[in-house]
């Protein structure tokens, strides 16, 4: 197909989203059948909280080598070859699921291999959006980019409980699968411009690692971007701990009823939903860093504390709806103040690094959360437990309560983080201080 047939701007743009909402509808089921399975036969939070850790890890710590391929080489074909490589890993599961040879141990070394693969799509997504779009819809496209993932999460649960009895665990790997060709194919018809090289670019050291360490040295020479950062990496530290014991709390205070945590699932999709058409439509306030600052005191507030708090559907739905309707806000606003600051060409490396440092923390609480809960919080929080007499009443007893304890705690300490961003003139004012690259 000739470049003049491709699809360019917000109808290129589109396109890509449509694919990537199908694919993540697909990988969704995929997750959510997998979540229940590794629960259910190994009854441990630190096994299900693995899976998540591999699933993160490999990604963040290879996005600063990854944002540098990126800006060195072809932004569609690393959309491509990052889309075909996450698909394979599916393919390996269904295999060894189908020859019943699927162990939890499998699923650490499929997921970590396909997050290897993840870590170019954070960096080519956003670098091919500014290349795209113009800066006024910069926030727009964020929120659509965070919408693909909530309208998986409203229909995924729902999906994967129908079609789990129909056609089973196979069934829902193969349509996953066959998801992923949709998203591939959706690149076949949109173009990509490569970004013209600036003064900046040409002083830029040759080498691959080079290049790696360049978006660091971009950032720490730039306090404003520094600070923001220190914000996520902090915050990220109560998200971490959040995804990996909200599933197993509900899983014990309901005694594995799948129902229950289906809906909760999917209420988080119907706030992500909520949030990612909001700031689809409004694209944020002015000032992008109140949609930042206070998205993350709001979140932690009525999301993580609550959910901690919570013992029953209605509460953890609740909470669960407003754990979502938030984020879209949070990284739409940032990401147009950094996608407004930072060159179309460097784009790859700042944000490769600009995702390892904000989200370092995030798998490092996953691994701690797990044992953490198992050996510590659940047991002070049975009947007779150590701090029983000092929480009970607030978070109740039994199976569950301790995580929920965690929760409660990490919520507290978000609304704190998300407001001190206001007491540092760097941060507050980032949009004043950092000048805007001037490609339009």
């Amino acid at each position: 197909m000739s470049k003049a047939k491709l699809l360019t701007g917000m109808k290129g743009f589109t396109l890509i989203w449509f694919g990537q909402v199908i694919s993540q509808l697909g990988t969704a089921m995929t997750r959510f059948t997998l979540t229940i399975w590794t629960y259910t036969i190994t009854q441990q939070v630190t096994a299900t909280a693995l899976v998540l850790f591999c699933s993160f890890m490999p990604s963040i710590l290879l996005s600063p080598i990854a944002g540098a391929l990126v800006d060195r080489c072809n932004r569609k074909l690393i959309l491509f070859i990052s889309d075909l490589g996450a698909g394979l890993g599916t393919i390996c599961l269904l295999i060894l699921y189908a020859t019943n040879t699927l162990e939890v141990k499998h699923l650490y070394l499929t997921t970590a291999i396909t997050s290897i693969f993840e870590s170019f799509q954070f960096p080519a997504y956003y670098a091919a959006v500014t290349l795209m779009l113009s800066k006024a819809q910069y926030s727009r496209a964020s929120g659509m980019l965070s919408l693909w993932e909530s309208i998986s999460g409203v229909f995924a649960p729902l999906l994967a409980g129908f079609l789990f009895a129909v056609i089973g665990i196979k069934g829902i790997m193969t349509i996953d699968i066959f998801t992923f060709i949709i998203a591939i194919s959706a690149l076949l018809f949109i173009y990509i411009p490569q970004p013209e090289k600036t003064g900046v670019e040409k002083v830029s050291s040759v080498s691959l690692w080079q290049d790696s360490i360049y978006g660091f040295c971009y950032i720490f020479k730039r306090p404003s971007f520094s600070g923001l950062l220190l914000i996520f990496f902090t915050i990220n530290v109560t998200f971490g701990f959040y995804m990996a014991l909200f599933a197993p709390m509900i899983l014990a205070r309901t005694n594995n009823n799948q129902l229950i945590f289906g809906s909760v699932c999917s209420a988080f999709g119907i706030g992500g939903i909520a949030g990612g058409l909001l700031m689809g439509y409004w694209g944020g306030p002015r000032r992008k860093i109140h949609g930042v600052l206070l998205g993350i005191a709001f979140t932690s507030l009525l999301g993580t504390m609550l959910m901690g708090l919570g013992q029953n559907l209605p509460v953890w739905a609740t909470a669960a709806f407003f754990t979502k309707f938030f984020p879209p806000i949070i990284y739409g606003c940032n990401q147009a103040i950094w996608q407004a600051k930072v060159s179309p060409d460097l784009q790859g490396r700042v944000f490769g690094v600009q995702r390892q440092i904000g989200e370092i923390t995030m798998p490092l609480a996953i691994i701690i959360a797990g044992p953490l809960a198992d050996y510590i919080f659940e047991p002070a929080m049975q009947p007779g437990g150590s701090i029983v007499l000092i929480f009970g009443g607030i978070i109740g007893i039994g199976p569950g309560a301790g995580m929920g304890l965690v929760l409660f705690i990490l919520g507290l300490l978000g609304i704190l983080i998300g407001l001190s961003g206001y007491l540092f003139k760097i941060i507050k004012n980032a949009e004043d201080i950092l000048p805007d690259h001037n490609i339009m």
